[in-house]
């Protein structure tokens, strides 16, 4: 059973930036979803930045240009590097994992943690 530990909680200042860091527990395989998704206060939940099963990157319009996914596979971290934040981008963090093992599928979240972008 996999778990998702995410760090990076902080307040930032506008035009500030910041890294969350996404730790599985274990080595994870058969994985066909990484992401991250915040949730800002009165807000729906919003894919912020994706990688999918054919490798490629999708990042909302929101943080294009701001934000970059990456991860480090022997450490089995997800990160997301937060650059030129904006009030807005004020949220819950969530790391979330999609998983297809054995004709079943898996799906594994982070606990969240809060960015808050403010003066």
């Amino acid at each position: 059973h996999v778990q998702l530990q995410a760090s990076g909680r902080g307040l930032v200042q506008p035009g500030g930036f910041l890294r969350l860091s996404c730790a599985a527990s274990k080595a994870i395989f058969w994985v066909n979803f990484l992401g991250w998704y915040r949730q800002a206060p009165g807000k729906e939940r919003e894919l912020v930045a994706s990688f999918t099963g054919s490798g490629s990157t999708t990042y909302a319009e929101s943080v294009k240009g701001r934000f970059t996914m990456s991860a480090d596979n022997a450490a089995n971290t997800l990160y997301l590097q937060m650059n030129t934040l904006k009030p807005e981008d004020t949220a819950a963090y969530y790391c979330n994992l999609h998983q297809r093992r054995w004709g079943r599928n898996y799906d594994y979240w982070g606990q969240g943690t809060l960015v808050t972008v403010s003066s």
